[in-house]
């Protein structure tokens, strides 16, 4: 009896210990994939970054890749910019009317817009078409085999496909964000006239009147961050595809999340900066 007894324990320990080795394992796979995931992205960054300064710069296609990501984008834009100033304006003029400070409504929006809104919300914009449409389109390539085949017949698809993609987003975004501010500030000067009567001029002199070279500095930068931001990521992902047709989906996807999640993080980390500097 006690021997049965004795037989069973060590059977149960054995069960147990092969489990938690097994768990032990996976989790060290996990923490493996990370960390391996972390330095291709670091290899790729520095990579890009060799490839830039190269004297072979493929300005042609930096140019067609221009006015995809810029001008391509300009119809959502608009809309996107227009509504934010109007709503801004429509959800915060009760709240002024009610302590009767109606004449600051132009001012506080456009700081808002300038300082935060219109950067941020731009940027998850560009974000989910342009980081998307990178990812889809690398990823493509690099299914069909023309990345490959770039390579083979001497071409560096870094410099040709990546860097070009990655300036023009570092380019064009913050040329974006400051059409949408403008096209935010004329929605709210929209918003103020729904229920009132404010003149042209003076919407924008009680609008700019509020704002300083120190609001308009920080996140005209930041927004630089934001463009390089979203054009690595669209480029990492779909770069790195892997063989099959369902990887292009996946690199577009996790290309979108991953972006706009990055774009968050450089929006506090910028705003913490910026409070310690000022």
């Amino acid at each position: 009896m006690e021997r049965l007894v004795v037989h069973k324990a060590k059977e149960f320990a054995t069960k147990k210990s092969i489990k938690v080795g097994e768990k032990s394992l996976i989790k060290t796979q996990d923490a493996s994939n990370f960390l391996t995931d972390v330095a291709d992205a670091v290899l790729f960054i520095v990579r890009v970054l060799k490839e830039t300064f190269s004297r072979q710069f493929e300005f042609r296609e930096f140019l067609h890749q221009c006015y995809q990501i810029g001008y391509m984008t300009l119809p959502l834009i608009s809309v996107t910019g227009a509504i934010i100033g109007l709503v801004l304006t429509i959800q915060t003029r009760p709240v002024l009317f009610k302590f009767g400070a109606e004449a600051l409504l132009p001012g506080m929006v456009a700081i808002s817009l300038i300082r935060e809104m219109g950067p941020v919300i731009t940027a998850l914009i560009c974000a989910g078409k342009v980081s998307s449409g990178m990812g889809a389109e690398l990823g493509s390539m690099r299914v069909t085999e023309q990345i490959d085949a770039m390579e083979v017949s001497s071409i560096n698809p870094m410099r040709f496909l990546v860097v070009t993609r990655v300036l023009a987003a570092t380019l064009m975004i913050p040329l974006l964000i400051l059409y949408a501010d403008a096209l935010g500030i004329l929605g709210c000067w929209a918003g103020t006239n729904i229920k009132g009567d404010v003149t042209f001029v003076l919407f924008f002199s009680q609008a700019f009147g509020s704002i300083s070279f120190i609001d308009f500095l920080p996140a005209f930068i930041k927004s630089f961050f934001f463009g390089a931001v979203i054009g690595l990521v669209g480029c990492y992902k779909g770069y790195n595809a892997g063989r099959g047709t369902e990887s292009v989906g996946i690199a577009s996807n996790s290309a979108v999340v991953l972006a706009s999640l990055l774009v968050l993080i450089v929006d506090m980390l910028a705003v913490q900066i910026t409070d310690m500097i000022l």
